[in-house]
């Protein structure tokens, strides 16, 4: 913790969020099940059943990352967290129940590639899940649980919100893409640095 003293609360409620982040990152590969083939079917008919999951391997990469960020951010904004504070409890459960939502919204948007409704609940719960990331990283980073000046953290604490936007905003645009172009919808992930750049830039001072 940034305070460098053990608050018990803050630790349990830290080690219980890996944990779910863990076993949803876990259980993508669950839903890539072994293609069954006959017995000494040819290298062949090895690769076609390979290549048939394509999608499933595109989709576990896809969530694998962006599980991951969730988690990266959760960690940033936890890692600056001074002490516990009752109020993020409720929006922490909230986001780890989407965060182990994701395997089953991952396997329907995979068995279903390049359909427009499966991509649109995947990104719209993408867009959820980012909600409520960006709701649980305010408050850990916020006067209730860092100090009223962002403590140790100073500018690292408020630069998490800030990224927590980005993300928010990259999944938006990945919904608006899944819209027109299922299989590009990912793209809208990788504007997420732009984002960042962008709120940088209009939180400057203006120059003198």
């Amino acid at each position: 913790m940034a305070s460098g003293k053990a608050d018990h609360a803050l630790e349990r409620l830290v080690f219980f969020s890996d944990a779910v982040f863990a076993i949803a990152i876990t259980l993508l590969v669950i839903e890539i099940h072994p293609p069954e083939l006959r017995r000494g079917e040819g290298a062949a008919g090895h690769l076609a059943a390979l290549a048939r999951l394509t999608p499933n391997f595109i989709g576990f990469a896809v969530s694998f990352g962006v599980i991951g960020a969730f988690w990266a951010g959760h960690h940033r904004a936890f890692t600056l967290a001074r002490r516990y504070h009752g109020g993020v409890v409720i929006w922490n459960l909230a986001l780890l129940g989407a965060i182990a939502f994701v395997p089953f919204v991952t396997a329907f948007m995979s068995v279903n590639y390049n359909m427009v409704v499966p991509a649109l609940f995947y990104w719209g719960w993408i867009v959820l899940t980012a909600l409520l990331n960006l709701k649980v990283n305010s408050i850990a980073t916020g006067p209730a649980m860092v100090g009223e000046d962002g403590g140790a953290g100073g500018e690292a604490a408020r630069a998490v919100p800030r990224r927590s936007r980005a993300v928010l905003l990259g999944a938006v645009a990945a919904l608006l893409i899944a819209m027109l172009a299922p299989l590009a919808a990912p793209a809208g992930m990788a504007t997420i640095p732009l984002w960042i750049r962008l709120q940088t830039r209009m939180s400057r001072p203006p120059a003198a």
